[in-house]
């Protein structure tokens, strides 16, 4: 047994090792998240305690009958805990690693831009001694360059910052780590009307108050006799009608919830198509730059700036991916359903 525990840590050790100095995907840091994440694994601990509670309860020769009940609510709600802890979780890796992996692409064209920058500047001292430029050239050049690097300054202290976040979301320690560009976000395939239905197992809250209907009307139950006082009878009815509005109002807030973050995703899904002809419009503006550059009616600064807007309209790309990304990741945590394809 001791051998086994020995292999079984160091084998997770040296997989966290790897991911740590080395390349990591989306999948990736989503499932490892999912294997070894803190929250995932106190939710499966708290699984393992409730299953053990309902146990005993059991093996009770005379158990009471709310004390079963409350181990098999506990059970049920460890159980949908743990998938909703799941759907949290990833949310939380793909926020995380998207925001890294962008704040990294974003750092590649703010450098782009400062080089671009600095050659703005050459060129406005230029004009200015050539007299054909003025200092108020000069002056704005010079406020645009320093922008450009106060924006690099920042890129630059911010993402290892970010990259150590997801880290530790991953239950690792602090590591250098390169974050592979993320695949496109699948279709949202799965009708509203899916999603909405069933919410009454798979949403925490929903079945939270499922479960005070089922208990008030044990309670209900139980008082119903003519060795039970009258009053607490009365008052576990009035218990029961108060849970069944409280389950009501948590059966619409989900259902609600479903629908605006159904919304979301395919707004942002829009948005996607948008920043994809932003890009390809960049590109034609480049390879016209660059054909009236071997014309010699634009100069090379002419395509620098578009292949800077390239670089830009890419990163744009990728943002709007990371949207859908994003919204998706936010309705699969409204449905209690996975639609991202990441968790297993």
């Amino acid at each position: 047994m001791k051998k086994t525990f020995l292999l079984v840590s160091l084998t997770c050790l040296s997989l966290g090792a790897a991911a740590a100095q080395g390349t990591l995907t989306l999948p990736g840091a989503v499932n490892r998240a999912l294997q070894a994440g803190p929250d995932v694994t106190t939710a499966r601990a708290n699984l393992r305690q409730a299953e053990a509670e309902l146990r005993a309860a059991r093996a009770d020769p005379s158990p009471l009958i709310t004390s079963l009940t409350q181990a098999e609510q506990g059970l049920q709600m460890a159980q949908v805990n743990l998938s909703a802890t799941k759907l949290n979780v990833a949310q939380e890796v793909i926020t995380q690693y998207l925001g890294a992996y962008e704040a990294s692409e974003g750092l590649r064209v703010s450098e782009a831009r400062m080089g671009l920058d600095e050659r703005q500047l050459q060129i406005a001292r230029a004009r200015l001694q050539a007299k054909t430029g003025t200092q108020l050239d000069v002056n704005r050049a010079e406020t645009a360059l320093n922008d450009s690097r106060q924006t690099v300054r920042d890129a630059r202290a911010q993402e290892p910052i970010l990259k150590s976040a997801l880290l530790k979301t991953l239950g690792q320690g602090a590591g250098s780590v390169s974050l592979s560009v993320p695949s496109s976000p699948p279709r949202l395939s799965v009708p509203l009307t899916t999603l909405q239905s069933g919410l009454s197992q798979r949403s925490p809250l929903v079945v939270q108050a499922a479960q005070a209907v089922e208990m008030a009307q044990l309670q209900v139950k139980i008082s119903d006799n003519d060795y039970t006082p009258a009053r607490t009878l009365q008052d576990a009815r009035t218990n029961l009608a108060n849970a069944q509005r409280q389950l009501e109002s948590a059966q619409r807030g989900a259902a609600n919830q479903v629908r605006d973050a159904y919304r979301a995703a395919e707004d942002a899904l829009s948005r996607v198509g948008i920043a994809r002809q932003s890009l390809q419009n960049a590109q034609t503006a480049l390879s016209q730059a660059e054909t009236r550059l071997k014309a010699g009616t634009v100069a090379q600064v002419d395509v620098e700036s578009a292949r800077v807007q390239v670089q830009q309209a890419r990163l744009g790309v990728s943002q709007a991916e990371g949207g859908v990304w994003r919204a998706l990741a936010g309705l699969s945590v409204a449905a209690g359903r996975d639609v991202t394809g990441l968790v297993r």
